[in-house]
Order: structure tokens, then C-alpha cells, then sequence
């Protein structure tokens, strides 16, 4: 794909990004309206409409320039509303709500293996280059973002399953970092060391996908 013109790649990539973002932020709506957090739902953020999700700098900038410039691929949506207040169980349920995020894109990244494989089966047709880069984009995107969500700092999903985790002591500690963790996130990928973070896991996410396909 690396011959391909910026149009194509945006092309290929426009729908793994959009379902990647859009059912991981959904997701997190979901569990917690089940665990008795209607927010997201008054909202009208509850849905799986991409336009109700999309963050122009998140969604459409920075993956546009990851495109151009060949860096791995990442993005974010606006954030899902939730009142832990209204959780039923708030520590506990929280846990929950953040994991749902990560695991949806488990899902989708599984969900792309079977049409990537499916894309096999459509050898010599048109139809076999676009499905497979496509597939390939989608298992790409979704594992990065698996694995980017999971990372122990608050406010990613990883954090936030770490405070749910921790003793109340230890958890009100880690807190306090939530409104420096996008700081921080940027300051390990500007300094090379988020890729470095990253790359055993990603390498062992695909690992475990292609061993499970």
C-alpha cells in the first residue's frame, strides 16, 4: 500500500477508523447504561452514528497526518459521558465501562481476520485487492487502539481498569495524574518511547491473532 496516492489510503482506511473509534466510544455507553448510567443515552450519544462521535482533530487530523507521514495509525473520538455517580456499583462497574471500549476493538480486529480471510476466497476479482487492505487496515487500526487504551495511565481505558483495581488509597494517588495523562502520552510519542511501550504488545496481540486464524 505503499505506492498508493493519499486518496486511495483514505479510501482504504475511512471505514476501519470510523467503525474503530465510533463502536469503541459506543461500547463504553452501552455497559454503562447497564450498570445504571443513562448519561451517554440523554445525550443522544448513545449510538453507533459516527457523526455523533467524531472528534475533528482526533478523528479526521491526526490519522490524515499518521497517513501522510507513515507513522503507525491512531486516533480518538470525543469521550462517551459518564456519571459514575449514577453506576450502581461505581468502583466496581467502572471497570467494566472502561473495558468495554478495548474489547469491542478486540472484536472488530477478529471481526476483520475473518473477512480478510474471507477476501481469500475472491481471488482474481476486483473485488480481492480493496477487501484485503481493507481487512488488513482494520486488524492494523484496532489492535493499535486495543493496545494504546490498555496502557496503565488515566485517562485511557487502561488507567481508568487500574482505578477500579487499586486499593481506594493507592486509586485516589494514581488520580490525580488524569489531567496531565494526555501530556504525558504525547511526551512518549514525541520522544519515540510510546512506540517503544507498544511495539512487544502489538507484536504480541498479532501473534495471538494469527496463531488463533
Amino acid at each position: 500500500m505503499d505506492d498508493w496516492n493519499l486518496i486511495q489510503k483514505i479510501a482504504i482506511y475511512a471505514l476501519p477508523v470510523l467503525l474503530a473509534i465510533t463502536v469503541h466510544e459506543a461500547a463504553h455507553g452501552y455497559v454503562a447504561r447497564h450498570f445504571g448510567d443513562r448519561t451517554a443515552e440523554m445525550l443522544g450519544r448513545l449510538t453507533l452514528n459516527p457523526l455523533k462521535h467524531i472528534d475533528p482533530i482526533g478523528t479526521v487530523l491526526i490519522p490524515a497526518i499518521a497517513l501522510v507521514l507513515g507513522g503507525f495509525l491512531f486516533g480518538w473520538a470525543k469521550p462517551v459521558p459518564v456519571d459514575t455517580r449514577n453506576l450502581r456499583q461505581p468502583k466496581r462497574d467502572m471497570l467494566w465501562v472502561a473495558a468495554a471500549g478495548p474489547a469491542a476493538n478486540l472484536l472488530m480486529a477478529i471481526g476483520w481476520v475473518l473477512i480478510l480471510k474471507l477476501a481469500a476466497g475472491f481471488e482474481g476479482s476486483s473485488y480481492q485487492a480493496p477487501l484485503n487492505f481493507m481487512a488488513q487496515a482494520g486488524i492494523h487500526i484496532n489492535v493499535i487502539l486495543l493496545v494504546l487504551n490498555l496502557l496503565p495511565l488515566p485517562p485511557l481505558d487502561g488507567g481508568r481498569i487500574l482505578l477500579s483495581l487499586l486499593p481506594h488509597r493507592a486509586a485516589h494517588t494514581l488520580a490525580q495524574v488524569e489531567p496531565y495523562g494526555m501530556f504525558i502520552l504525547i511526551g512518549l510519542m514525541v520522544t519515540g518511547l510510546l512506540a517503544v511501550i507498544m511495539q512487544p504488545l502489538l507484536r504480541a496481540t498479532f501473534g495471538m491473532l494469527a496463531w488463533l486464524f
